[in-house]
């Protein structure tokens, strides 16, 4: 496969969807045959369009209005619960349970199930789950389990009146009211929705973390003007870069920078790699969270495919930092960070 690693030429990939598909799968490898679940993200347009669409009233601006104050209840409710004089697992406590709870809303989620929420989508993007090895055998059996437990939502929702959680929205809209009848596509999207809700917000909450522990200067001029917060957030995203990469194919023979690309060609863009491209961004290994222009990063994509969810994970990033200000003069890591095992998700254990 191709690697493209520099900025401008990810974004050249992202916004060229007729060039460069996503029809065959976003990541590095293909599904093994007879389990392909298939997403609007791995779409084309128009049936990509259709399928995007019906998901967006949930994540619409009136819809995040309507979440905000829940998200600060949430987070300060959990902040609050944090032991006192010990150590405990930021992880674990804070970005898994937050980001899990505002999965379990947009999915209107059984609540005392949510943890099944982060559990499946860790299946889907790692080789790691909770220091448990997850062989390919495993991870259908999970996924087949995920499925069915959806399958069962979706009538429920069919049965009743519309409401803006995703199942909902799916079975109600004119275009996707069928979509549980194919299984896989079914399963696609959810895994696609899951992991979306779960992993930029989650890691970025935990990145940030690290990366105020990693850079203490940092901290102390949070601490010394608060109104950073909304620019910090956009540079701790191109920090963590919480997902690696997103892959391509080729539609088509192109010259790309000089080099030969054929019709099925893989092109891997590495988000992880354009985020610290030197050539676009300054000083890009040093964490600043008054940096100029700390928007202009690609950690949510581009073009078409650009994540459909990126502003609820500002805000939820946003609002867990307003309530950490309000309530922790320092933060002490006091063991090694645990990373995930995955070339896809670029996330903390």
């Amino acid at each position: 496969y191709w690697s493209i690693t520099k900025f401008h030429d990810i974004m050249a990939v992202d916004t060229n969807h007729k060039v460069f598909s996503s029809d065959r799968d976003i990541v590095i490898g293909d599904n093994p045959p007879g389990f392909s679940p298939s997403n609007f993200i791995a779409m084309d347009p128009p049936k990509h369009d259709v399928q995007r669409k019906a998901t967006t009233p949930a994540v619409s601006p009136s819809r995040l209005q309507d979440l905000e104050v829940l998200i600060r209840e949430r987070a300060g409710a959990i902040l609050d619960s944090l032991p006192l004089n010990e150590t405990f697992n930021w992880v674990d406590r804070v970005s898994i349970e937050l980001t899990t709870q505002m999965l379990a809303t947009l999915f209107d989620f059984p609540w005392e199930d949510r943890r099944l929420l982060p559990y499946w989508s860790d299946v889907v993007t790692t080789s790691e789950t909770v220091g448990v090895a997850v062989d390919m055998a495993h991870r259908e059996k999970v996924l087949h389990e995920c499925l069915a437990y959806f399958v069962n939502l979706w009538h429920q929702r069919a049965a009743e009146p519309p409401k803006f959680d995703f199942i909902s929205l799916l079975a109600h809209n004119p275009d996707t009211k069928d979509m549980v009848k194919d299984p896989m596509e079914f399963l696609g999207n959810l895994i696609l929705l899951i992991v979306g809700g779960n992993d930029t917000t989650r890691n970025s909450i935990s990145g940030g973390v690290l990366a105020m522990h990693d850079f203490p200067e940092q901290y102390a001029k949070l601490k010394a003007d608060p109104s950073l917060i909304p620019n910090m957030v956009s540079e701790i995203i191109r920090w963590q870069t919480p997902l690696a990469h997103m892959r391509r194919t080729c539609t088509e023979d192109i010259e790309f920078q000089g080099k030969q690309m054929r019709k099925g060609d893989r092109v891997v863009m590495w988000y992880v790699s354009g985020n610290r491209d030197e050539t676009v961004i300054d000083q890009p290994d040093q964490f600043i969270i008054d940096r100029e222009r700390a928007r202009q990063h690609l950690s949510f994509g581009f073009g078409i495919h650009r994540c459909v969810g990126n502003r609820l994970a500002e805000m939820q990033l946003k609002i867990v930092w307003e309530e950490i200000m309000k309530r922790f003069p320092r933060i002490d890591l006091v063991g090694e960070p645990k990373r995930l095992k995955s070339n896809f998700v670029h996330g903390l254990l």
